[in-house]
């Protein structure tokens, strides 16, 4: 059952104090030496965001869609030793392996492998402590370092949703929340919870619409849907910051063609998204639930926080996008 602590339902979540605030000095940036692209890509990131040279780790990882557990225990073991312990988060600086063996590599990363977190077939999975945490520090509090992609389709559109992250910073973006519910009954199983996001006292709009695709609108700050694909995101314009994602099947297998890339999301102009890696069957608990992301965002945490506190069982699905992009966050 979803939990929106009574603070964030009632409007009173002050953004997080400068001193607990996760910030460039308390996130690790792994970088595959394996793949040119993370490299390009992770040093990008690491002078865009002012990165602590000690916060780096460098791992040799095949660049491929899937990995086995042993190749990415041992990349595990070399990131847990050689970061700073004051280090909270985690980015991941490429855009495949995507998945460890059952689980997706963004909560192997956060939680170590364990095959409590997966599931053949529509079955729980272990849940997340993180989930709607009040915690500032995970990995203080709860030894958990919460893992993001920093993804693409190519390297450039990996630091065009870098940039977009940078820009949003403490900008304040009037925007909507746009909670799509579509035709397709499967997919469509947060709308039932979507009462919950109209509850809230927030600084930003909200609007329910009833239909599969979402055209013509030009201050998208969040979009959740379901569906397979999702039409019309080329005549969208998305704010800096913004998140968005579709609960389908496979939108985390990044280079896939069966259904929508998370990718997508973030060609479009989306600074974060989200996809399951593997076969989740269709519980709302396996993906971001807008409640809690639409409340942590825009009450000031980070990207990363406010989207990892969202999701109740994450084993399955991966996170892509800019972590640090705080828009609601006072510089």
């Amino acid at each position: 059952m979803l939990m929106v602590s009574a603070l964030v339902v009632a409007g009173g979540l002050a953004g997080p104090s400068a001193a607990r605030a996760l910030d460039a000095s308390r996130l690790g940036v792994v970088v595959n030496t394996a793949d040119p692209a993370s490299v390009e890509i992770g040093d990008y990131y690491v002078r865009r965001r002012g990165i602590p040279r000690a916060n780096v780790v460098f791992v040799t990882l095949p660049a491929q869609g899937e990995i086995d557990r042993p190749t990415f225990e041992a990349a595990r073991a070399r990131v847990e030793a050689a970061l700073p312990s004051g280090v909270q988060a985690l980015a991941l600086a490429w855009t495949r392996p995507y998945r460890v063996a059952c689980m997706s590599v963004t909560t192997a990363f956060a939680f170590g492998f364990d095959p409590a977190f997966c599931a053949e077939g529509c079955r729980r999975t272990r849940p997340s402590p993180y989930f709607d945490s009040p915690s500032a520090v995970p990995f203080h509090d709860l030894h958990v370092r919460p893992a993001m992609l920093l993804a693409g389709s190519s390297v450039a559109h990996a630091k065009a949703t870098i940039d977009r992250g940078v820009a949003a910073d403490g900008t304040f973006p009037p925007g909507t929340a746009y909670l799509l519910s579509t035709s397709d009954r499967a997919r469509n199983a947060r709308a039932s919870r979507y009462g919950q996001v109209t509850a809230l006292s927030l600084p930003i709009r909200v609007r329910r619409v009833d239909a599969d695709e979402l055209r013509d609108v030009r201050d998208v700050l969040f979009y959740f849907t379901g569906l397979k694909s999702v039409a019309g995101l080329e005549t969208l314009r998305f704010r800096p910051g913004a998140i968005a994602d579709h609960l389908t099947s496979t939108g985390g297998v990044l280079d896939g063609a069966d259904q929508m890339s998370a990718l997508r999301w973030l060609d479009a102009g989306a600074t974060a998204s989200y996809g399951a890696v593997i076969e989740p069957c269709n519980f709302a608990a396996k993906f971001p639930q807008p409640a809690v992301v639409i409340a942590r965002y825009t009450h000031g945490e980070s990207l990363i926080e406010a989207y990892w506190k969202s999701v109740a069982w994450p084993g399955q699905g991966v996170f892509v996008g800019e972590p640090l992009a705080a828009p609601f966050r006072r510089r």
